[in-house]
Protein backbone atom coordinates (compact mmCIF):
# COMPACT_ATOMS: atom_id res chain seq x y z
CA UNK A 1 0.00 0.00 0.00
CA UNK A 2 3.06 2.49 1.01
CA UNK A 3 4.73 2.00 -2.63
CA UNK A 4 1.47 2.19 -4.23
CA UNK A 5 0.84 5.82 -2.36
CA UNK A 6 4.47 6.98 -3.30
CA UNK A 7 3.60 5.79 -7.01
CA UNK A 8 0.38 7.67 -7.06
CA UNK A 9 2.01 10.84 -5.69
CA UNK A 10 4.72 10.84 -8.12
CA UNK A 11 2.29 10.59 -10.94
CA UNK A 12 0.24 13.96 -9.25
CA UNK A 13 3.55 15.91 -8.78
CA UNK A 14 4.92 14.98 -12.43
CA UNK A 15 1.21 15.62 -13.91
CA UNK A 16 1.52 19.18 -11.76
CA UNK A 17 4.82 19.64 -13.42
CA UNK A 18 3.93 18.51 -16.54
CA UNK A 19 0.97 21.39 -16.59
CA UNK A 20 2.92 24.02 -14.84
CA UNK A 21 5.47 23.58 -17.83
CA UNK A 22 2.58 23.80 -20.41
CA UNK A 23 1.07 26.38 -18.74
CA UNK A 24 4.05 28.40 -18.43
CA UNK A 25 4.92 27.74 -22.27
CA UNK A 26 1.82 28.89 -23.41
CA UNK A 27 1.85 32.48 -21.15
CA UNK A 28 5.16 33.11 -22.74
CA UNK A 29 4.69 32.07 -26.46
CA UNK A 30 1.21 34.08 -26.02
CA UNK A 31 -1.35 31.04 -27.01
CA UNK A 32 -2.79 31.54 -23.48
CA UNK A 33 -4.50 34.75 -24.70
CA UNK A 34 -5.66 33.41 -27.23
CA UNK A 35 -8.02 31.28 -25.76
CA UNK A 36 -8.05 32.95 -22.41
CA UNK A 37 -8.31 36.84 -23.98
CA UNK A 38 -7.21 39.33 -20.99
CA UNK A 39 -9.89 42.79 -21.01
CA UNK A 40 -7.67 44.55 -18.76
CA UNK A 41 -7.47 48.09 -19.44
CA UNK A 42 -5.05 50.71 -17.51
CA UNK A 43 -6.19 53.73 -15.79
CA UNK A 44 -3.28 55.52 -14.65
CA UNK A 45 -1.16 57.47 -17.51
CA UNK A 46 2.43 56.95 -18.32
CA UNK A 47 5.25 59.65 -16.85
CA UNK A 48 6.31 61.47 -20.23
CA UNK A 49 9.23 63.84 -20.44
CA UNK A 50 7.50 67.36 -21.86
CA UNK A 51 10.84 67.60 -23.89
CA UNK A 52 10.29 65.03 -26.38
CA UNK A 53 11.69 66.04 -29.32
CA UNK A 54 9.18 66.70 -32.72
CA UNK A 55 8.00 65.11 -34.64
CA UNK A 56 7.17 62.46 -32.31
CA UNK A 57 6.51 58.59 -32.40
CA UNK A 58 4.58 56.47 -29.56
CA UNK A 59 4.93 53.06 -30.12
CA UNK A 60 2.36 51.28 -28.30
CA UNK A 61 2.66 46.99 -27.95
CA UNK A 62 0.13 46.06 -25.35
CA UNK A 63 -1.53 42.66 -25.90
CA UNK A 64 -4.87 41.24 -24.45
CA UNK A 65 -4.63 38.68 -27.17
CA UNK A 66 -1.53 36.89 -29.14
CA UNK A 67 1.82 37.71 -28.08
CA UNK A 68 4.84 38.25 -31.01
CA UNK A 69 7.18 38.09 -28.28
CA UNK A 70 10.17 38.12 -30.32
CA UNK A 71 8.62 40.66 -32.97
CA UNK A 72 7.72 43.50 -30.38
CA UNK A 73 11.05 43.28 -28.95
CA UNK A 74 13.08 43.28 -32.03
CA UNK A 75 10.47 45.90 -33.67
CA UNK A 76 11.23 48.02 -30.50
CA UNK A 77 14.83 47.63 -31.27
CA UNK A 78 13.93 48.84 -34.59
CA UNK A 79 11.86 51.84 -33.99
CA UNK A 80 13.63 53.51 -31.20
CA UNK A 81 17.40 53.05 -33.55
CA UNK A 82 15.72 54.49 -36.59
CA UNK A 83 13.89 57.54 -34.34
CA UNK A 84 17.12 58.28 -32.63
CA UNK A 85 18.89 57.92 -36.40
CA UNK A 86 16.32 60.27 -37.82
CA UNK A 87 15.90 62.85 -34.95
CA UNK A 88 12.74 62.04 -34.13
CA UNK A 89 10.85 62.08 -30.47
CA UNK A 90 9.98 58.29 -29.54
CA UNK A 91 8.78 56.72 -26.79
CA UNK A 92 7.24 53.09 -26.31
CA UNK A 93 4.67 52.10 -23.52
CA UNK A 94 2.22 49.01 -23.31
CA UNK A 95 0.06 51.36 -21.31
CA UNK A 96 -3.33 52.17 -22.60
CA UNK A 97 -3.95 54.88 -20.22
CA UNK A 98 -1.44 57.33 -22.77
CA UNK A 99 -4.10 57.64 -24.76
CA UNK A 100 -5.66 60.57 -23.48
CA UNK A 101 -6.23 64.22 -24.90
CA UNK A 102 -2.52 65.70 -23.51
CA UNK A 103 -0.07 63.08 -24.02
CA UNK A 104 -1.70 62.28 -27.39
CA UNK A 105 -1.06 65.42 -28.23
CA UNK A 106 2.62 64.99 -27.68
CA UNK A 107 2.75 62.68 -30.50
CA UNK A 108 2.54 62.66 -33.78
CA UNK A 109 2.36 59.11 -34.73
CA UNK A 110 1.19 56.04 -32.98
CA UNK A 111 2.60 52.89 -33.82
CA UNK A 112 0.66 49.61 -33.18
CA UNK A 113 3.66 47.26 -33.06
CA UNK A 114 1.63 43.95 -32.70
CA UNK A 115 -0.84 45.21 -30.66
CA UNK A 116 -3.49 42.77 -29.99
CA UNK A 117 -7.22 42.67 -27.90
CA UNK A 118 -9.80 44.46 -26.32
CA UNK A 119 -6.72 46.87 -25.12
CA UNK A 120 -8.44 50.37 -24.64
CA UNK A 121 -11.33 51.54 -22.52
CA UNK A 122 -14.10 53.56 -24.11
CA UNK A 123 -12.90 56.71 -23.01
CA UNK A 124 -9.17 55.94 -24.52
CA UNK A 125 -10.78 55.34 -27.91
CA UNK A 126 -12.08 57.72 -28.01
CA UNK A 127 -9.38 59.84 -27.55
CA UNK A 128 -7.58 58.52 -29.84
CA UNK A 129 -10.38 58.31 -32.50
CA UNK A 130 -10.51 62.72 -31.79
CA UNK A 131 -6.60 63.19 -31.83
CA UNK A 132 -6.34 60.35 -35.07
CA UNK A 133 -9.39 62.43 -36.88
CA UNK A 134 -7.45 65.78 -36.18
CA UNK A 135 -4.57 65.18 -38.04
CA UNK A 136 -2.53 62.48 -36.57
CA UNK A 137 -1.05 59.52 -37.93
CA UNK A 138 -1.07 55.77 -37.29
CA UNK A 139 1.31 52.96 -38.28
CA UNK A 140 -0.16 49.73 -37.61
CA UNK A 141 2.59 46.19 -37.59
CA UNK A 142 0.87 42.81 -38.60
CA UNK A 143 -1.57 41.88 -35.72
CA UNK A 144 -2.20 45.09 -35.49
CA UNK A 145 -4.47 43.94 -38.70
CA UNK A 146 -5.23 40.88 -37.11
CA UNK A 147 -9.32 39.51 -36.06
CA UNK A 148 -8.64 40.20 -32.37
CA UNK A 149 -9.68 44.16 -32.95
CA UNK A 150 -13.34 42.89 -34.36
CA UNK A 151 -15.12 44.71 -31.83
CA UNK A 152 -13.63 48.08 -31.97
CA UNK A 153 -16.19 49.01 -35.31
CA UNK A 154 -14.24 52.56 -35.76
CA UNK A 155 -10.86 50.90 -35.97
CA UNK A 156 -11.76 48.37 -38.03
CA UNK A 157 -13.74 50.87 -40.73
CA UNK A 158 -10.77 53.07 -41.03
CA UNK A 159 -7.68 51.31 -40.46
CA UNK A 160 -8.39 48.19 -41.51
CA UNK A 161 -11.02 47.80 -43.68
CA UNK A 162 -11.97 44.10 -43.50
CA UNK A 163 -12.58 41.01 -41.41
CA UNK A 164 -9.37 39.39 -41.10
CA UNK A 165 -9.71 35.17 -41.78
CA UNK A 166 -6.55 33.49 -41.00
CA UNK A 167 -3.15 32.97 -42.18
CA UNK A 168 -1.14 30.26 -43.77
CA UNK A 169 -0.41 27.21 -41.80
CA UNK A 170 1.86 24.30 -42.78
CA UNK A 171 4.01 25.97 -43.76
CA UNK A 172 3.37 28.65 -41.43
CA UNK A 173 6.21 31.03 -42.72
CA UNK A 174 6.70 31.35 -46.84
CA UNK A 175 8.79 33.53 -49.17
CA UNK A 176 6.71 35.17 -52.09
CA UNK A 177 6.62 37.80 -54.23
CA UNK A 178 5.02 41.32 -53.30
CA UNK A 179 3.91 43.78 -56.00
CA UNK A 180 4.16 47.49 -55.73
CA UNK A 181 1.12 49.23 -56.39
CA UNK A 182 0.97 53.21 -56.34
CA UNK A 183 4.86 54.19 -56.64
CA UNK A 184 3.69 57.46 -56.33
CA UNK A 185 2.75 57.63 -52.52
CA UNK A 186 5.47 58.38 -51.08
CA UNK A 187 5.06 55.19 -48.50
CA UNK A 188 6.97 53.10 -51.44
CA UNK A 189 9.71 55.55 -52.46
CA UNK A 190 12.63 53.89 -53.13
CA UNK A 191 10.64 50.42 -53.48
CA UNK A 192 11.01 48.21 -56.53
CA UNK A 193 8.06 47.21 -58.86
CA UNK A 194 8.48 43.33 -56.95
CA UNK A 195 10.29 42.00 -54.38
CA UNK A 196 10.66 38.94 -52.26
CA UNK A 197 9.72 38.74 -48.67
CA UNK A 198 9.43 35.39 -45.98
CA UNK A 199 6.17 35.87 -43.55
CA UNK A 200 3.39 34.33 -42.13
CA UNK A 201 0.74 36.00 -44.60
CA UNK A 202 -2.45 37.12 -43.44
CA UNK A 203 -6.01 37.07 -45.30
CA UNK A 204 -9.16 39.05 -44.93
CA UNK A 205 -12.84 38.21 -46.37
CA UNK A 206 -12.28 40.65 -48.97
CA UNK A 207 -9.77 43.11 -50.39
CA UNK A 208 -9.58 46.18 -48.50
CA UNK A 209 -9.53 48.03 -52.23
CA UNK A 210 -13.39 47.48 -52.42
CA UNK A 211 -13.68 49.80 -49.26
CA UNK A 212 -11.79 52.92 -50.61
CA UNK A 213 -8.41 52.26 -48.98
CA UNK A 214 -5.32 53.16 -51.41
CA UNK A 215 -3.38 50.26 -52.20
CA UNK A 216 -0.15 50.00 -51.77
CA UNK A 217 1.08 46.93 -52.28
CA UNK A 218 -0.21 43.38 -53.14
CA UNK A 219 1.23 39.84 -52.66
CA UNK A 220 1.31 37.05 -55.60
CA UNK A 221 -0.63 34.55 -54.33
CA UNK A 222 1.24 32.23 -57.67
CA UNK A 223 4.43 32.39 -55.31
CA UNK A 224 3.42 30.75 -52.34
CA UNK A 225 0.73 28.57 -51.11
CA UNK A 226 -2.44 30.04 -49.61
CA UNK A 227 -3.36 27.11 -47.59
CA UNK A 228 -4.22 26.87 -44.07
CA UNK A 229 -3.17 23.10 -43.06
CA UNK A 230 -5.21 22.76 -39.37
CA UNK A 231 -6.47 19.84 -37.72
CA UNK A 232 -6.47 17.52 -40.42
CA UNK A 233 -8.38 20.72 -42.74
CA UNK A 234 -6.90 22.42 -45.93
CA UNK A 235 -8.53 25.86 -45.75
CA UNK A 236 -7.98 28.17 -49.10
CA UNK A 237 -6.91 31.62 -47.65
CA UNK A 238 -7.13 33.15 -51.42
CA UNK A 239 -7.99 36.36 -52.41
CA UNK A 240 -7.35 37.00 -56.07
CA UNK A 241 -6.63 40.72 -55.02
CA UNK A 242 -4.56 40.38 -51.86
CA UNK A 243 -3.26 43.87 -50.79
CA UNK A 244 -0.55 43.77 -47.87
CA UNK A 245 0.42 47.30 -47.32
CA UNK A 246 -2.19 49.71 -47.52
CA UNK A 247 -3.12 53.53 -46.40
CA UNK A 248 -6.16 55.62 -45.67
CA UNK A 249 -7.15 59.36 -44.86
CA UNK A 250 -8.97 59.34 -41.68
CA UNK A 251 -10.51 63.04 -41.58
CA UNK A 252 -7.33 65.16 -41.51
CA UNK A 253 -5.14 62.01 -40.00
CA UNK A 254 -3.19 59.66 -42.06
CA UNK A 255 -2.86 55.70 -41.65
CA UNK A 256 -1.07 52.84 -43.19
CA UNK A 257 -1.70 49.49 -42.20
CA UNK A 258 1.31 46.60 -43.40
CA UNK A 259 0.68 42.95 -42.86
CA UNK A 260 4.20 41.85 -42.69
CA UNK A 261 6.14 41.41 -39.15
CA UNK A 262 5.05 38.00 -37.51
CA UNK A 263 8.89 37.57 -36.84
CA UNK A 264 11.74 40.33 -35.69
CA UNK A 265 13.55 39.30 -39.17
CA UNK A 266 11.38 41.13 -40.89
CA UNK A 267 12.24 44.96 -39.18
CA UNK A 268 16.13 44.02 -41.48
CA UNK A 269 14.21 42.98 -44.94
CA UNK A 270 15.56 46.17 -47.11
CA UNK A 271 12.58 46.81 -48.52
CA UNK A 272 10.29 46.13 -45.57
CA UNK A 273 12.24 48.50 -43.50
CA UNK A 274 12.27 51.45 -46.39
CA UNK A 275 8.60 51.07 -46.60
CA UNK A 276 8.33 51.33 -42.70
CA UNK A 277 10.83 54.14 -42.38
CA UNK A 278 8.68 56.18 -45.90
CA UNK A 279 5.53 54.96 -43.55
CA UNK A 280 6.55 57.09 -40.95
CA UNK A 281 7.61 60.10 -42.53
CA UNK A 282 4.23 60.28 -44.45
CA UNK A 283 2.21 59.80 -40.86
CA UNK A 284 4.24 61.92 -38.84
CA UNK A 285 4.36 64.33 -41.44
CA UNK A 286 7.68 64.78 -42.28
CA UNK A 287 6.76 64.28 -45.94
CA UNK A 288 5.16 67.39 -47.14
CA UNK A 289 1.57 65.78 -49.58
CA UNK A 290 -1.53 67.15 -50.14
CA UNK A 291 -3.38 64.20 -49.35
CA UNK A 292 -5.57 64.34 -46.53
CA UNK A 293 -4.64 67.04 -45.37
CA UNK A 294 -7.38 69.50 -47.63
CA UNK A 295 -10.13 70.88 -45.78
CA UNK A 296 -12.52 69.05 -47.54
CA UNK A 297 -10.57 65.63 -47.18
CA UNK A 298 -12.94 62.82 -47.05
CA UNK A 299 -12.21 59.17 -45.02
CA UNK A 300 -10.82 57.89 -47.56
CA UNK A 301 -7.89 58.89 -50.48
Amino acid sequence: MAILKRILVGLIVIAALIALGLFGYAKYTGIWNIFFPSTHHDKKAPTITRDIPRPALLVFSKTNQFRHRESIEGGLIHFEALAKRRGWGFFATENGAVFNTDQLAMFDTVLFLNATGDMLNDTQEQAFQRWMESGGGWLGVHAAGDGSHKTWDWYMENFIGAPYVAHILGPQFQTATVVTEDQSHPVNRGIPSTWEHEEEWYSWASSPRETGFNILATVDESTYSPIQNWRGESNDLSMGDHPVVWSNCVGTGRSVYATMGHRASAFKQPQYQQILENALEWTLGVIADPRCSAPDATATE
